[in-house]
C-alpha cells in the first residue's frame, strides 16, 4: 500500500488508494497464454473480495467526504424541477382510462384507472410505493389486466438481478392470489379465457429466457406447462399479445436471426404454430390486422421492409410487400389503423413519422419544428380511429405528448413533462453537426448548451456515447444534464458507428471484426469538439455505462491525453474472459455482437481492443467508475478488476475512484429520487477537476 497526494483535489492529507493483492491465474486460449493477477475477485461469497469492494467505497467516500456540500445542491437542484405530484396522459382500454401519478416525497408511483369516462371516480390498481416497501431495491417490471378486468399481474424484483416474481391481485376485493412464479423475465401475457396467462421463465444461472410457461390460476407454480422450449444458447424468448387481441406471439431471437409462433388467444389449449422457420441473418417481427399478419423484416433488405401475409398461410412464400426496402432510409417501427398505416423511419438520422392512407389520399409526413428531435409512436390501441398519439421531445424540449388527427392534420398538445425551478427551453441551443472519422466517414453529434455560448476553446464539455446492439442514442431531453449546460457546458451525443442512427449498415460497421469503428469514431468526435472550439483536452469530459462503459476503456487506451476525466458506468471492459465463459449470463448470445472468442480470429481481434487486457504502464485521465454488486448484465467484477489492474499500473497521479452500489445492480438505483444521488457525485467529481468545489 502506498500514498499519494490527489492533484487536482481540495484534500488536505494524503489517503492511500486500495491496492488488491495479486493472484496470478494463467488462461489459455489458442496457445496464447494470459496472466489475471486479480481473477479471484470473481469469487462473490469470499470474504476478502467483500472487503476490497468496501474499502474501495471508503475509499471514495473520504476523497469526496469535502465535496458533501456541492452533492446537496446539485441533489436539491435537479430533485427543485421535478414535479412532485403529477399524472401521466391517460389511455384507454376495454372500457377503462389507465394512467399512473405520483404524490409528494414519494420514491414511486400509483397506477390507476377510471371507467368509462377520464372524470370517473379513481381506483388505484397498485400502489408501488406499498409493494416497494421495506425494499433496498424495488423494479415494476410487466403489468397486464386480464380482459375481463378483474385481475391485475405484475412482476416485481428486489434484488436487482432482472429475476421477476409474477404476482396477481384481485382488482374486485383488493386482495393478493396465492400465485406466485419466481424466477421470470416480468412479461406477462393473458389469454382471453381470464384464468391462463403465460409468462418467460430464466435460467437461474445464465439468466437466459429460455421457455414459455403457462400458468392457470390456483395452480402451484411447479405444475406449469412448458409451452416452448429454446435449444439454443445463443436465442432468447420473448411473449406478446398483438395489437388486435386476437393472438400470442413466441418470438425466439439472437442478435441476427428471430423466429415467431401464433396461437388464438381464445384457445389456450391450442398448438402454438410456426409462423417462418428461423434462417441465420433473417429478422422479422409480427403483428395482425384482418385476415392478416403484417410483418417486419430484414428478408433481403438491410434497412427492413413491410410485408403482410394470410393467417391461414403466413410462411415467406405467402408474404406480399407493403413496404419495399430503401437503402438509405431506415425503417424502424409501425402503427396500423383501419384507415391509415403509420410508420416510423431513420432518414439522416432523423425519425421521421410517414402516414400512408390504405386508399384514399397521399401519404405524407408529419413536420416538426426542430432540426434535432426524437419521435416515436406512443399508446395507440384502437383500430377504427383517426387521431394518432405520439412522443416527442429533443435536448431542448421536454417529453411531449402529442395527438394527431390523420385526415385533417390538427395537431394537439396531451401534456408536456413540466420542469420546475424557472426552466425555459428558450434559454438552450441544439445542433447537430459532423466528424470527420479517419476512414472519411462523417459521424453525426447532437449538440447542446446555454444560448450566448462562445466557441472560444475554453467551455467544458461532456461527451456521451454507447455504439453497440445497433441501439441509437437519440437526442432526448435529460433533465440530468441541466446542472452542467447552466453551468457553462457543451453536452454532446456522439452517434457512432455500432448504433444505427443511419441504418443497418451503420450497425453493421460497428461490431464483431468492425467494432474498433466505434472507438475511434468516439475519439474522432472528441477531437472535433476541441478542433472546432467547443472545448479543449484540461476540460473535456465522456461518460458511457454498459457497453459504452467498454467504450470508455478503449478509448482511453488509445487516446488518454484527450480526456481530463471519464465516467464509466458499470463498464463491460473484461470482454475476452467473459466471452469464453458460457455460464455468465448473456454471454452465449452475444457471439453474434462481438464474436466468438473460441474462434481465433475471433479471440485475437477482441483481445486487441479489450480494456482490461489493454491497460498500460502509461499516463490515464482521471477515472470515476462504478457497479452494482447484483448486476445480471455486467458482473460487478470486471470494473473491479479493471479498478484494480489500473491503480498498479497507471503512471500518473489522477483521480481514479471506485463506486459500488452494495444493493442495486446494471440499471442502478429504482426510486423517481434516488438516482440523483449518484449523478451528484458524478458531477462532483467532474467540477472537482475543474477547481469548482469548494472544501
Amino acid at each position: 500500500m502506498f500514498c499519494l497526494f490527489l492533484t487536482g483535489c481540495n484534500i488536505k492529507e494524503k489517503i492511500a488508494p486500495p491496492k488488491a493483492k495479486k493472484v496470478p491465474m494463467e488462461i489459455t486460449k489458442h496457445g496464447h497464454t494470459r496472466v489475471d493477477d486479480y481473477y479471484w475477485l470473481r469469487e462473490r461469497e469470499n470474504p476478502e473480495v467483500t472487503e476490497f469492494l468496501e474499502v474501495e467505497n471508503n475509499y471514495t467516500e473520504k476523497v469526496m467526504k469535502h465535496t458533501r456540500p456541492f452533492q446537496n445542491e446539485i441533489f436539491e437542484e435537479i430533485k427543485s424541477k421535478i414535479k412532485q405530484e403529477d399524472e401521466s396522459v391517460p389511455y384507454k382500454k376495454n372500457g377503462y382510462y389507465y394512467y399512473s401519478r405520483t404524490v409528494p416525497e414519494t420514491e414511486y408511483f400509483l397506477i390507476c384507472r377510471k371507467k368509462d369516462i377520464p372524470d370517473a371516480g379513481e381506483e388505484t390498481i397498485l400502489d408501488v410505493n406499498q409493494a416497494a416497501s421495506g425494499y433496498d431495491f424495488f423494479e415494476l417490471g410487466g403489468t397486464a389486466v386480464s380482459p375481463d378486468n378483474k385481475l391485475l399481474a405484475f412482476s416485481e424484483d428486489t434484488v436487482s438481478r432482472r429475476k421477476y416474481t409474477i404476482r396477481i391481485k384481485n382488482l374486485e376485493t383488493g386482495e393478493m392470489l396465492e400465485d406466485a412464479i419466481p424466477l421470470t423475465s416480468g412479461r406477462i401475457v393473458w389469454a382471453n379465457d381470464n384464468k391462463t396467462l403465460y409468462y418467460v421463465l430464466k435460467d437461474d444461472v445464465t439468466l437466459r429466457s429460455e421457455r414459455i410457461m403457462k400458468h392457470i390460476l390456483g395452480t402451484p407454480f411447479e405444475e406449469d406447462t412448458e409451452v416452448f422450449y429454446e435449444e439454443d444458447e445463443t436465442f432468447s424468448v420473448s411473449i406478446y399479445k398483438t395489437k388486435s387481441e386476437k393472438y400470442l406471439i413466441i418470438e425466439s431471437e439472437s442478435t441476427l436471426t428471430s423466429e415467431c409462433r401464433f396461437l388464438d388467444a381464445g384457445n389456450p389449449g391450442g398448438k402454438f404454430e410456426i409462423i417462418q422457420p428461423r434462417s441465420r441473418g433473417v429478422e422479422y417481427s409480427v403483428d395482425h390486422f384482418g385476415t392478416d399478419f403484417y410483418i417486419r423484416t430484414n428478408l433481403n433488405a438491410l434497412n427492413f421492409k413491410l410485408v403482410k401475409a394470410p393467417v391461414a398461410n403466413p410462411g415467406q412464400d405467402n408474404w406480399q410487400e407493403v413496404i419495399p426496402h430503401r437503402e438509405n432510409v431506415y425503417f424502424s417501427d409501425f402503427e396500423i389503423l383501419k384507415n391509415y398505416l403509420v410508420v416510423s423511419e431513420r432518414d439522416r438520422g432523423i425519425t421521421r413519422l410517414r402516414v400512408m392512407p390504405w386508399k384514399n389520399g397521399d401519404e405524407y409526413y408529419i413536420d416538426f419544428d426542430e432540426d434535432v428531435y426524437t419521435v416515436y409512436g406512443g399508446i395507440n390501441l384502437d383500430f377504427d380511429t383517426e387521431w394518432f398519439r405520439f412522443d416527442y421531445s429533443s435536448l431542448t424540449t421536454p417529453n411531449s405528448v402529442f395527438e394527431f388527427n390523420l385526415r385533417t392534420k390538427e395537431r394537439v398538445l396531451l401534456k408536456e413533462e413540466e420542469v420546475l425551478g424557472g426552466f425555459d427551453k428558450n434559454n438552450y441551443e441544439t445542433k447537430r453537426i459532423y466528424a470527420t472519422a479517419g476512414d472519411g466517414t462523417q459521424i453525426p453529434m447532437s449538440l447542446v448548451y446555454r444560448k450566448g455560448l462562445e466557441k472560444n476553446g475554453d467551455n467544458p464539455a461532456l461527451i456521451y456515447g454507447y455504439g453497440s446492439y445497433g441501439i441509437t442514442i437519440d437526442p432526448t431531453f435529460r433533465l440530468s444534464i441541466l446542472p452542467l449546460l447552466d453551468r457553462g457546458f457543451v453536452y454532446a451525443i456522439a452517434h457512432i458507428r455500432g448504433g444505427q442512427i443511419n441504418g443497418r449498415s451503420w450497425y453493421e460497421d460497428g461490431k464483431l471484426l468492425n467494432k474498433m469503428n466505434t472507438f475511434t469514431d468516439f475519439n474522432d468526435c472528441a477531437q472535433h469538439l476541441i478542433n472546432e472550439g467547443y472545448t479543449n483536452e484540461k476540460k473535456l469530459f465522456a461518460k458511457g455505462g454498459s457497453a459504452g462503459g467498454l467504450l470508455m476503456g478503449a478509448c482511453i487506451n488509445m487516446r488518454p491525453d484527450l480526456y481530463r476525466g471519464v465516467i464509466a458506468n458499470v463498464p463491460f471492459v473484461d470482454i475476452v474472459t467473459t466471452m469464453l465463459d458460457e455460464t455468465i449470463p448473456l454471454t452465449t448470445s452475444e457471439y453474434d455482437e462481438w464474436g466468438n472468442p473460441n474462434n481465433e480470429k475471433y479471440y485475437h481481434y477482441m483481445l486487441s481492443y479489450s480494456p482490461y487486457d489493454n491497460v498500460e504502464r502509461k499516463d490515464y485521465p482521471a477515472l470515476f467508475v462504478s457497479t452494482g454488486l447484483h448486476d445480471s448484465q455486467v458482473q460487478y467484477w470486471e470494473p473491479a478488476k479493471w479498478v484494480a489492474k489500473l491503480r498498479d499500473m497507471k503512471t500518473d497521479k489522477n483521480l481514479l475512484l471506485f463506486h459500488i452500489n452494495m444493493d442495486y445492480g446494471h440499471g442502478g438505483a429504482s426510486g423517481r429520487f434516488q438516482w440523483i444521488e449518484d449523478t451528484a457525485l458524478e458531477y462532483a467529481f467532474i467540477f472537482e477537476l475543474l477547481g469548482k468545489v469548494n472544501g
